[in-house]
């Protein structure tokens, strides 16, 4: 009888484990329904390509996935209520909140009105000759503001912006260059941005209005990380490789003919592979076309500038994912403590200094305006800074 009675209990026992253990599991398997929808620009234009789009759970695990180069976006997420996130870059300057219910397998559709991204960040342009990225910018239903070559001496004045865009003609010599390169180096440091077209490469690595040779004066980016020289000429590049996988799907092609149709512009000479990205380059020379760089720092840091912790409650964080791997992410700082208990760190994972990106694309909206698909390569560095 004392057998029987432990064999019983036993086969209890491990009928009572087991039941937990599926419970666990089940409670494990989240129920889940789909959002979809199609993230526009502000104005409705045009679709965003490569926008991170995604929910936190309650164990701050993240649900997300990316739009397709027709701004469409499906995303499996737990039900409940939920806030839709939806940016691209760091998610610092342009991103967008939605709250959601989501029911278990029902697919709810988020309306194109309402699927926009939308700009938090405070964004100036100093004018060019030939070239107006302000134009590209207004034409996504965004809003620029227009600055001199002064201001960007004045530190007061150029802290006051997340996003600086400087075109193509912009520097001018007699201009305070010295107090431009000093401002412009603090301001990427502390996390701003910066874009820059063909002659403009003289803010980043010296020259009076432009480039000419290696090694000009002024400029704020080392000579070892970047030359560029105004022997290009006027001419069409056909079939320009999009070598950066996520620039590549975010546009929706691989390859573009870019026109470069007035004379003296700037080529790359000379750049440090580890320190710049290519995200396009020549098929014929492999010369970069378009480089970023987020690893500029000048050692000195004295405010946040462009940085979401000052931004109404907003801050960038780097998110541990379950399988290993992490995703920067922009997240309201009331969630931070959690976010810090699950392992994420502060800033961008590519990032260790916390500085900002630097853009510079050897091409721009030219005196033509006949600029063809690279017209949607500038509409993805406006809205990836």
């Amino acid at each position: 009888m004392k057998l029987k009675f432990l064999h019983f209990t036993l086969l209890a026992f491990f009928f009572i484990l087991t039941s937990c253990s599926n419970d666990e599991n089940q409670n494990q398997a989240a129920e889940t329904g789909t959002i979809t929808g199609r993230l526009l620009v502000l104005n409705g234009s045009k679709p965003v390509g490569g926008a991170l789009v995604f929910v936190l759970d309650n164990d701050n695990k993240l649900h997300y996935t990316y739009t397709e180069a027709n701004g469409d976006y499906t995303l499996e997420a737990p039900i409940g209520n939920q806030t839709l996130q939806m940016q691209t870059g760091n998610g610092s300057n342009f991103r967008t909140a939605i709250p959601v219910t989501v029911i278990k397998n029902q697919t709810i559709t988020i309306e194109n009105s309402i699927s926009k991204l939308n700009q938090v960040a405070n964004m100036a342009y100093v004018a060019g000759t030939y070239d107006k990225i302000e134009d590209i910018v207004t034409d996504l239903g965004y809003t620029i503001t227009q600055i001199t070559n002064a201001d960007l001496a004045n530190y007061a004045t150029v802290s006051q912006y997340d996003v600086i865009f400087l075109n193509c003609g912009a520097k001018q010599s007699g201009s305070n260059s010295d107090l431009i390169d000093d401002n412009l180096a603090q301001f990427v440091t502390n996390g701003g941005s910066l874009y820059a077209s063909d002659w403009a490469v003289a803010y980043l690595t010296g020259g009076l209005t432009h480039s000419i040779n290696c090694g000009e004066s002024g400029g704020f980016i080392p000579d070892s990380k970047l030359c560029a020289k105004s022997n290009g000429v006027a001419s069409t590049i056909s079939g320009a490789q999009v070598s950066n996988s996520n620039l590549a799907t975010a546009l929706g092609f691989t390859t573009l003919d870019i026109q470069f149709d007035l004379p003296s512009w700037e080529t790359v000479f000379s750049y440090d592979a580890t320190y710049w990205d290519v995200l396009v380059q020549d098929p014929i020379t492999n010369n970069p076309l378009m480089i970023k760089t987020n690893q500029f720092s000048s050692g000195s840091c004295t405010d946040h500038v462009g940085r979401d912790e000052d931004d109404n409650g907003w801050v960038t964080v780097c998110h541990r994912l379950g399988n290993g791997g992490s995703i920067t992410i922009t997240i309201n700082d009331n969630a931070l403590p959690a976010h810090l208990a699950h392992g994420d760190s502060m800033g961008s994972c590519d990032n260790n200094t916390n500085s900002g990106t630097i853009y510079y694309t050897t091409f721009h909206n030219h005196a033509s305006g006949n600029i063809g698909n690279s017209g949607l390569i500038l509409e993805y560095v406006i809205l990836n800074l």
